[in-house]
């Protein structure tokens, strides 16, 4: 991540929380994020490409009422 895009907070701010929470959620619902299982992606234009589809069908799922 570029230096200029990163910005460090303390752990009082409670917006590490919101990080965590968004982490656990793509590794309890993509297998390709947890290491050692059949699903783990091999290749890195494969892993972006699950990534990419999995966080539009996330976010499209926020939209709806």
């Amino acid at each position: 991540m570029p230096a200029a895009q990163h910005q460090a907070v303390d752990k009082s701010s409670g917006q590490t929380s919101h990080i965590e929470w968004w982490n656990n959620t793509l590794r309890q619902r993509l297998g390709r994020f947890v290491r050692k299982t059949l699903s783990f992606s091999k290749s890195d234009a494969m892993h972006a490409i699950c990534l990419r589809l999995f966080v539009q069908e996330h976010n499209l799922r926020c939209l709806s009422p």
